[in-house]
């Protein structure tokens, strides 16, 4: 199990199960400011909230400040958030830092879909590269027109189905409403007959439960942690995307911080984000094992029956994506988002998105 743990006296996180210790300051370097600042974290029954998130913002901040920093730190769910409020919130600078998920903003700002494209990346390797290509140019868009600085970048793990009945492969899928988090996962969707249906996490299950929706996609681990084995009786574990995320922080909130609170924030945060996507490379497996027979370290096993992908739809997800998500990613963000996407991620993926 992954646990984050604080060393002595000094502020620390650890991921256990991936072998290694991140260690921050030896002490507060710095004459700190008694401060508050608030933080809207992930979804809180996910492990990166659990692990990663809630002990750094809550226990190694405070510690690397000698206690001068409080932290007010939330779940968006456990506000009563459906999660793309926080993107309008950080905006507004109602909330100074905030995690969410760029899909479910994507249909306010394409751009936010750009790294995560149902079916572009094979792998959670892949869509690292893919995403660091990017971010320089995500990090001034998000400067100059949102009024934010982002901090982190980050995933959960592979997006897959959870299907109340049974599913063999990705024909099974039509004719289904589906709940996905983004516009390019409802796109992949309506290529296979299927409606992509907009239902925010904490309503799944219960969507689910009563057959308002058939299947619904999220992440290995997460899906597990919200019991949707309780609903879902059938794992297609065919890698869609990866839920792509961000931290940022309002700018102009961001500036009126002491300059020392602010270096102790740019000082952990790289490693602070390197945890995440490393518990992320160790979830994947995790999350299938613990929704089907195990083994499991987060609980008893969910019991749902694993169907694996087939070359088959492995080609077909890849073709979807080549026919139409791209083209109508490409269409609604415009020319301009096209010719970045190719100067930066077509780079390292050999992609080109049409610029006409």
């Amino acid at each position: 199990m992954f646990r984050n743990q604080l060393i002595g006296a000094v502020a620390a996180a650890a991921l256990v199960a991936a072998g290694s210790t991140v260690a921050f300051a030896d002490e507060p370097d710095g004459k700190f400011p008694e401060t508050e600042i608030s933080v809207i974290g992930n979804v809180s029954v996910t492990t990166q909230f659990r692990d990663i998130q809630k002990p750094y913002w809550t226990e190694v901040i405070p510690k690397m400040t000698g206690g001068k920093v409080k932290v007010n730190f939330k779940g968006w769910n456990e506000m009563g958030l459906k999660g793309p409020e926080v993107f309008r919130l950080a905006q507004r600078g109602q909330t100074q830092f905030g995690s969410f998920q760029l899909g479910h903003v994507s249909g306010e700002a394409p751009i936010n879909d750009t790294t995560d494209l149902a079916g572009m990346s094979p792998t959670i390797d892949d869509f690292h590269k893919v995403t660091m290509a990017f971010r320089p140019t995500l990090e001034k868009i998000y400067e100059d027109n949102f009024g934010l600085k982002i901090l982190t970048m980050q995933s959960f793990q592979a997006q897959i189905l959870y299907c109340r009945d049974p599913v063999k492969d990705l024909a099974d899928l039509k004719g289904r409403k589906v709940r996905s988090s983004g516009v390019s996962q409802s796109d992949f969707l309506g290529a296979l007959g299927a409606s992509g249906i907009p239902v925010s996490f904490g309503e799944v299950q219960q969507a689910l439960q009563k057959g308002v929706i058939d299947c619904a996609i999220t992440g290995t681990l997460g899906g597990y942690s919200a019991k949707w084995w309780e609903a879902a009786k059938y794992l297609y574990t065919l890698p869609i995307n990866f839920a792509s995320g961000v931290t940022v922080v309002n700018i102009e909130a961001w500036n009126k911080l002491d300059a020392d609170v602010r270096k102790v924030i740019e000082d952990s945060i790289q490693e602070h984000e390197d945890d995440m996507w490393t518990l992320n490379r160790n979830e994947g497996e995790l999350g299938i094992n613990c929704n089907t027979t195990g083994p499991c370290t987060e609980g008893a096993p969910g019991g749902m029956i694993r169907v694996d992908a087939s070359a088959d739809d492995l080609k077909l997800l890849r073709q979807i994506m080549l026919d139409t998500v791209l083209p109508k990613w490409a269409e609604r963000c415009g020319a301009g988002c096209s010719q970045q996407f190719n100067d930066t991620i077509g780079k390292v993926n050999g992609l080109t998105a049409p610029t006409s």
